[in-house]
Order: C-alpha cells, then sequence, then structure tokens
C-alpha cells in the first residue's frame, strides 16, 4: 500500500528522510513489516559519492542503510505496536548486535527493507524491542543486522503502562511471558550503563 499521509505526518523525519514509498507488509501477529525504498544517485550521503566505476561504484551508503532500520523501526511503531510519534512517542537505537553488508545496492532497483520485532519489552514506561533487519534488492540479500531500539513517550503518557515491577515480554512466536527487571536491566537497555 501506498504510505499513508497519516504516516507521513506522524513521522519525525520529513520526506527527504523518510525515503520510503511503499508499505509492502504489516504483519502484527509476528511484529513484521516490510516496505519499499526506491534507490538512485540522488539519496542522502549517496548523492556525495565520488564514483568510478571500477574502483567504487556508485551504490547505496551503508550508512543510509543503518538510518534505513530506524525507518522501518517506526514503521513498526506506529502501524505494530500502535503509537504515534505525535503522541510524544520516539525511540532510539541502543545497540547494534551485528551488522553484515553482504553485497553493494546498486542504484537501479529499488530495496525491499524488512524488520521483524524478536523481542518487545515493557520497561517501566519504555518500550526496548529487539529487530532483525533483512535488506534485499532484486530477491539478493544486501545487508542485515540485529539491533535494539528503546521507545519512550516524551509527555510521560505511558499509554497505560505503569507496571514498574516487572517487564512484559514477547516474542515472535506471540509467546508472552513476566520477567523481574532490575535497576542494571534499565539502565543497560537505556544506554545509560
Amino acid at each position: 500500500m501506498p504510505l499513508e499521509q497519516a504516516f507521513i505526518d506522524d513521522c519525525p523525519y520529513g520526506p527527504g528522510g523518510i525515503l520510503i514509498d511503499d508499505i509492502l507488509l504489516i504483519d502484527e501477529a509476528r511484529g513484521i513489516v516490510r516496505a519499499r525504498m526506491p534507490t538512485h544517485a540522488h539519496l542522502p550521503i549517496t548523492r556525495e559519492q565520488r564514483s568510478h566505476p571500477q574502483h567504487h561504484p556508485a551504490h547505496v551508503s551503508g550508512g543510509l542503510m543503518i538510518h534505513m532500520t530506524g525507518v522501518i523501526g517506526l514503521v513498526h511503531l506506529y502501524y505494530v505496536l500502535g503509537l504515534r510519534h505525535k503522541d510524544g512517542w520516539i525511540g532510539y537505537g541502543v545497540r547494534i548486535k551485528s551488522a553484515r553488508f553482504h553485497a553493494l545496492a546498486s542504484l537501479d532497483a529499488p530495496l525491499v527493507l524488512e524488520g521483524r520485532a524478536t523481542q518487545v519489552r515493557h520497561l517501566r514506561g519504555q518500550i526496548f524491542v529487539e529487530y532483525d533487519f533483512r535488506f534485499t534488492q532484486d530477491d539478493a540479500l544486501i545487508f542485515e543486522s540485529r539491533q535494539a531500539a528503546m521507545w519512550t513517550n516524551t509527555n510521560g503518557d505511558t499509554n497505560g503502562d505503569t507496571d514498574t515491577n516487572s517487564d512484559t515480554i514477547a516474542n515472535a512466536t506471540g509467546v508472552t511471558q513476566v520477567q523481574e527487571s532490575s535497576e542494571q536491566d534499565l539502565r543497560v537497555a537505556g544506554g545509560n550503563g
């Protein structure tokens, strides 16, 4: 489905930072989102490349792909978690656990960007999500990573989440369990440890 105007209006990035043009999949039950990103020579960072056909072929910048994991996280926040930036929700990456570039992304075909939440934890009004990302181009794997993000409400509204003694953990299969949190866990998850 084409990007909804409501999503564009709610996003903390303008169109020059969103860079996707189509939502291909929203699977709330499995926590998966997939979107299409057109590629071209005028993409941020990419446009600054001093390309050479043999020594440095034109390609989508790796730094831009890291940015796009955040955009896919915003798609997950909006469509799967049902939370809105306009209501104060914002997220930041707190850890890149692994990242691998398998191939250069050319500028002649769109990328398909997929994000899958492997764990969602509610921690004292914040939401900690671990993601697996896979970016492909013409069915070839270009980039994959495992990353974590912390979503927080800058208005102090926790959307009804007032549990301060435990974490709710949901994995991709929908199994939910309760796990005790320690202050150390919260410092590490929040990136302040």
